[in-house]
């Protein structure tokens, strides 16, 4: 035997738990997109000679990506 429960309660919590999984799903979207987040995942499927002929180490690429952003 199935219960439904269709109170204003109820549907309140699922409305604004549905805008704010769209709102944080929106963010992740636009932050997995982003040139940086490209240029992250292109270095990090490079290997090691790769990166050392462009005069990076594997630990320097968030350094190297973020380097006009953050004073890391």
């Amino acid at each position: 035997m199935a219960f439904i429960n269709a109170s204003a309660e109820h549907a309140a919590e699922s409305f604004f738990a549905r805008a704010f999984d769209k709102f944080f799903r929106g963010l992740v979207s636009m932050a997995e997109n982003s040139p940086r987040m490209k240029a992250l995942n292109t270095l990090h499927a490079m290997d090691d000679k790769q990166l050392a002929d462009m005069g990076l180490r594997r630990e320097d690429i968030a350094r190297h990506v973020f380097r006009d952003v953050y004073a890391i």
